[in-house]
């Protein structure tokens, strides 16, 4: 009986889930020609024509002066304030009633779903609407054209020495897409990943009457143990079982597992 409560949980959140547009990971691919931009480290923002969801396709509590004058089409993009500031980003989006500090927010768009033509041109229908409507708060993320790999790691450069997370490249000649796909990758340092904490591991040593380690349920279905990256804070208190945390990793083993996997944070997304 509670196995099968917990296959129609699963169904429900499957259902529920939010199809979005997803990026791969740049490895050296031939890239010549597509749209290059900052990849902001927000909360994602989906606004299906009526209302602002999570990725989790979870509404979120946006003030009404917020939302009141999107258009009646969809957008995608991020809600963020600026740089390594992630925290206070999730901390003002994510709390249950709209706070002032919503003013901070602005909403970054990076795609128009199912909106007609090409990239450039999907993205024009949203800067066009921004515009008529003097929407402050709102704008298009600016997208570069990336001759060559040259190009693209001179542009990355540019944007960790501004304290940035990393880049987004896509090919912008393609129709609107939904789900997983090698037209759009993200370039990053470190790479990120999200997973399920589902156990612990006592500490040892110094970390003696704390949490060593967290056990955690990747999207494929393998185990992890990841055990740096914590505060000590975090670890006598950890993040509760079924939370999802990102962790930052660096390539993957020949096992392909996460290589030197380091704990982030915990999304509540």
């Amino acid at each position: 009986m509670i196995r099968l409560f917990a296959v129609l949980v699963l169904l429900v959140l499957h259902v529920n889930a939010l199809t979005l547009q997803k990026p791969n990971i740049y490895h050296d691919q031939n890239i010549s020609g597509w749209m290059m931009s900052e990849k902001l480290d927000g909360i994602r923002g989906y606004w299906d024509g009526k209302q602002l969801l999570s990725r989790q396709n979870k509404p979120i509590n946006a003030p009404k002066w917020f939302t009141q004058d999107l258009p009646p089409f969809a957008l995608d993009g991020e809600l963020w304030t600026m740089r390594a500031d992630f925290e206070n980003i999730q901390s003002i989006v994510m709390d249950d009633k709209p706070s002032e500090k919503w003013k901070e927010i602005t909403y970054n768009i990076f795609e128009v779903p199912n909106a007609e033509g090409n990239f450039t041109q999907r993205l024009q229908k949203a800067q066009d609407y921004i515009s008529a409507h003097h929407l402050m708060h709102v704008r298009v993320i600016t997208q570069k054209i990336c001759n060559n790999k040259k190009e693209l790691k001179k542009f990355l450069d540019e944007v960790l020495k501004k304290h940035g997370e990393g880049a987004v490249i896509k090919d912008g000649s393609k129709n609107y897409f939904e789900g997983r796909s090698d037209s759009i990758l993200k370039v990053k340092l470190a790479q990120d990943m999200e997973g399920k904490v589902i156990g612990y591991k006592a500490g040892t040593g110094k970390y003696k009457g704390m949490m060593g380690s967290l056990k955690v349920e990747l999207e494929s279905g393998e185990h992890l143990f990841i055990g740096t990256g914590f505060s000590d804070e975090t670890r006598k208190k950890p993040p509760i079982l079924g939370s999802i945390i990102t962790f930052k990793y660096f390539g993957f083993t020949k096992k392909g597992k996460p290589r030197f996997a380091s704990y982030m944070r915990v999304r509540k997304d």
